[in-house]
């Protein structure tokens, strides 16, 4: 919204936005989305895989921008990055190898790790990519196991008894379920004293140990500018796909300490953030 601002888009003035939060519920999704169509909107914005999979089915004609989406061509909601094809464009969050990059950094903050928990979502195609890259960049000295929660409830589960045997760690890719969960995964992985990667920045407020990802806000910034183009005249399939320009390697030294880890002064000086 600040962004559209400095466009000259004013709410109350030129501009009328409705919002809808969905958190990880299937039916609530589609109940918002053909709300939203229904207001017969000029453009909708849409927030990760869930919202933009659930508005496609909804309409195929009014123009869709989606911020932090992982392999939207392979998901099928555009044609090509360069060219959409559709009523569907915006920016994706990140290509599949960066999942390697959470295993490497899990090693680096905890040597001793050698049991990996994989907190994933595999109804959708990006849950299985990002478990595949870390799956191709693991050794033969890591054993990787995949937690695919329905709940909160089967999470604490999940979790609980991965934690029983030692040397555990966990890398929580992007999803819906780690979206709306983030502080009971947090709360699990410093109960059980088990190191946690984390995608996106947010999950470190509520006490994770450190992230490697796309600065989110910077992604929806540069989405105000797609929207602002539509509510002028442009198609959406007239508008390539665009990746993130910033990435962001944030450290949670608090967490760190009540793991008992001691972070390399080599990645410390790496980061972007260190939360002290």
């Amino acid at each position: 919204m600040q962004a559209l601002q400095k466009l000259g888009w004013t709410e109350g003035d030129n501009i009328r936005t409705d919002i809808r939060w969905a958190a990880d519920t299937t039916e609530r999704f589609r109940k918002y989305s053909e709300e939203l169509v229904g207001l017969n909107p000029d453009v909708i914005l849409a927030y990760a895989s869930q919202s933009v999979a659930s508005l496609q089915q909804t309409t195929r004609s009014v123009p869709i921008v989606f911020a932090n989406v992982i392999d939207p061509v392979g998901a099928g909601y555009v044609r090509s990055l360069a060219r959409p094809g559709g009523n569907i464009t915006g920016f994706t969050a990140f290509e599949y190898s960066i999942a390697g990059k959470w295993l490497e950094l899990l090693r680096q903050v905890a040597p001793r790790v050698t049991r990996i928990a994989v907190l994933r979502d595999p109804a959708v195609a990006a849950g299985i990519g990002q478990f595949a890259a870390i799956q191709s960049a693991a050794s033969s000295a890591v054993e990787l196991s995949a937690i695919d929660p329905r709940d909160a409830e089967e999470l604490r589960q999940e979790l609980n008894t991965f934690a029983q045997e030692p040397n555990g760690g966990l890398i929580v890719t992007a999803s819906p379920s780690a979206t709306s969960h983030h502080e009971l995964i947090n709360s699990l992985a410093v109960r059980h004293r088990m190191p946690a990667i984390h995608a996106f920045r947010y999950s470190m407020v509520s006490g994770g140990l450190a992230s490697y990802g796309p600065n989110t806000i910077d992604l929806f910034r540069r989405a105000a500018t797609y929207v602002d183009r539509i509510l002028k005249g442009q198609k959406p399939s007239e508008l390539p796909v665009q990746a993130p320009t910033k990435y962001e390697l944030v450290i949670n030294l608090r967490v760190a300490k009540t793991l008992g880890l001691e972070i390399p002064p080599a990645l410390l000086a790496t980061a972007d953030e260190v939360i002290e």
